[in-house]
């Protein structure tokens, strides 16, 4: 039976999450941090939540969420998590819950179902073969997931998938190959260094220029609130970003983005700013990083120079309802 949600099941949620969710990477749950997920999140709806019972008792659980307000919000659904008990995993109780979330964006509108990192429901997973490192965010369904295979041969269309790159930053130093690519850059009037108010006017429409909501309210906020950003200036004008530059309490380098105007690339400043970011976050003791691209981003290269290795791939799905 599958019912909406009520905060009667939560402790039953949780402990069904630290057995199957777990098994995928994903990092246990507290009822704090469930709290802080799922039931305290301006887009909880519990109408959007449900509860699979067998017996009473709890055996699966979904969470999907919408708003207008989101990106892509006025047409899609986004499907957060479809977690079942392992005897229980088969495609008819995944088709269950499914549907349900499915029949739920259909009612408030929506044409489509999204699973992508613009979900604001931000669920964090352990990196492999770490000492519990983790990162923040699941971009999308984990490949080698049950639940990735379910949706793949059931109507849902990979759009692309998602690396998630590490770097333990023990011992990380500057090569002396961008040393070189900052002195010739430097040479035709670019500078590249944490952000400075009295040097580097036009923040604002520098981001402007990348066209990202995201970036232009998070690395907006950080220049406004005096947080360390990495800034590419041009003769002083602000053509490129990477950061900003936080430690988090787990020891992990927090990464929002890396971005250079295309009036200025070809001067190798994409691999100059994510250097310096590296080298910054090392300077603060932050112990490593974590970041998600896409598989055919050709900023991929620039990390794994830098050192990073892909340790999960995620993928972005979709399906779109018809009419």
């Amino acid at each position: 039976m599958i019912v909406s949600w009520d905060d009667s099941y939560t402790q039953d949620v949780i402990d069904l999450w630290n057995e199957e969710a777990v098994r995928d990477g994903y990092k246990e749950l507290t009822r704090q941090s469930f709290d802080e997920i799922f039931l305290s999140n301006p887009y909880f709806d519990k109408k959007n939540t449900f509860v699979r019972l067998v017996s009473d008792q709890v055996q699966g659980f979904a969470c999907g969420c919408t708003g207008d307000d989101l990106p892509l919000g006025d047409v899609a659904g986004y499907i957060t998590c479809i977690v079942l008990a392992q005897p229980h995993q088969n495609d008819g109780n995944y088709g269950e819950l499914l549907a349900a979330l499915e029949q739920r964006f259909i009612h408030l509108g929506k044409k489509q179902a999204d699973i992508l990192f613009f979900n604001p429901m931000l669920l964090p997973w352990y990196i492999p073969d770490t000492p519990n490192h983790e990162h923040n965010n699941a971009p999308g369904v984990p490949v080698d997931s049950r639940l990735y295979a379910y949706l793949l041969a059931h109507g849902y269309q990979e759009r692309a998938k998602q690396c998630a790159m590490y770097l333990n930053l023990a011992g990380f130093t500057l090569p002396q190959e961008i040393k070189a690519k900052e002195d010739k850059a430097g040479a035709q009037g670019y500078q590249v260094a944490l952000f400075d108010p009295m040097k580097h006017a036009g923040v604002d429409h520098m981001l402007n220029g990348f066209n990202n909501v995201l970036w232009q309210k998070q690395i907006g906020q950080c220049v406004a609130d005096g947080v360390p950003v990495v800034i590419a200036a041009y003769k002083g004008e602000p053509v490129g970003f990477a950061g900003p530059v936080i430690r988090q309490a787990n020891g992990r380098g927090y990464f929002a983005g890396i971005g250079v105007l295309p009036d200025h690339e070809g001067h190798g400043l994409g691999s100059i700013l994510f250097f310096k970011l590296c080298e910054a976050f090392h300077a603060i003791q932050t112990d490593y990083m974590s970041l998600y691209t896409g598989s055919t981003n050709p900023a991929i290269r620039i990390y794994e120079k830098a050192g990073f290795t892909t340790v999960k791939q995620f993928s972005v799905m979709r399906r779109e309802f018809v009419s």
